[in-house]
């Protein structure tokens, strides 16, 4: 069973499956434009839920809703489905494909055997496409990867019943049904519109607030938790950002080419120009990240370092709250 399936490389695994999806039934739409109509840009911190016995902070919107909202807003039927039964779970994909669909599959990234070591860890929202099988062994897409791979049963069956934080419980999803013409311009304004009340939303811990909330607990971390433990967190916040998936600055570069695509589709100047600044916010998100390193990796030469990097977050969160209040207007 192998479908003729054209294998695109992305920057982020969800948008990738849903562009890769979309451009195997047809519709040409990129990465930046599902991110966009998704609303997958947001920030959100989670102190009850651990990964890596460190608090969440999340720079997308949770997994699945990316595609989800997407499907709603350009009037795509997709059908989503989760399995206790691995057995299950397995028919379930076999079906599909001796039915030329490929799927898309939420799984954990610890056991996948294609993964470099240092990308390896226990983390349950990464995304890929499965295409086809071979024996037993399944052809997979893998957004983020630059060539097509494989897994055999056994390996597949591992990652998507991982356990911990966001199990996948053999999470599958996959279109079903298609409008002649997607509407794509009352689809951007809906994902802007959405994308900009999540990040201006009144919540201590969500969008810019939550950017304020995580720097005024980098400066309590050292003395609350100890260097050791403010270290650990401190990583956490980087790794979220610059390791799982895309994180914060590589999102808002993907965000700003959405803006660019939107703009020229809704002829709208206003956001190619607010295109622009959003990847200069991505770019101080990368100096933030550069920054918290070295101090985690102890090769910060910088006193008073941890309140250094809780300033330049505090800034980025100023910025955002004036670029979302501009976008919200812009449309």
């Amino acid at each position: 069973m192998e479908i003729d399936f054209t294998h695109h490389q992305s920057a982020h695994c969800e948008n990738g499956v849903v562009s890769n999806l979309m451009k195997h039934n047809g519709f040409s739409v990129s990465e930046p434009m599902v991110f966009g109509i998704g609303s997958g840009l947001l920030f959100c911190y989670i102190p009850l839920l651990k990964v890596n016995h460190a608090p969440v902070i999340t720079y997308r919107a949770l997994p699945g809703h990316i595609f989800k909202k997407f499907a709603k807003r350009t009037g795509v039927k997709m059908k989503r489905e989760k399995f206790s039964n691995p057995k299950e779970a397995k028919a379930r994909l076999d079906e599909n494909l001796e039915k030329n669909n490929p799927v898309g599959l939420q799984v954990g990234v610890y056991n996948l055997v294609y993964f470099p070591d240092e990308y390896r860890f226990h983390f349950n929202a990464h995304n890929m496409v499965v295409y086809g099988k071979e024996g037993n062994r399944y052809l997979i897409s893998d957004p983020v990867m630059e060539n097509v791979t494989s897994l055999s049963d056994k390996e597949l069956e591992k990652v998507r019943f991982a356990k911990g934080a966001f199990a996948p419980k053999g999470h599958m999803y996959y279109p079903i049904a298609f409008p002649e013409k997607l509407e794509l311009e009352k689809a951007i304004v809906k994902g802007i519109k959405d994308t900009c009340k999540a990040m201006l939303a009144p919540v201590s811990f969500v969008g810019v607030r939550g950017i304020h909330k995580i720097a005024g607990l980098i400066r309590k971390w050292p003395k609350q938790k100890g260097i050791k433990t403010a270290n650990h967190y401190l990583g956490q916040v980087v790794r979220m950002q610059e390791e799982i998936g895309t994180g914060g600055g590589g999102f808002r570069y993907i965000y700003a080419a959405f803006l660019q695509e939107a703009g020229k589709l809704l002829v709208n100047e206003k956001l190619i120009e607010l295109s622009k600044e959003m990847t200069e916010i991505g770019d101080l998100w990368r100096d933030f990240a550069l920054e918290a390193s070295r101090i985690y990796k102890n090769r910060s030469a910088q006193t008073d370092s941890y309140n250094k990097v809780a300033d330049q977050l505090d800034r980025i969160a100023d910025l955002e709250k004036v670029f979302f209040k501009k976008l919200k207007k812009a449309i």
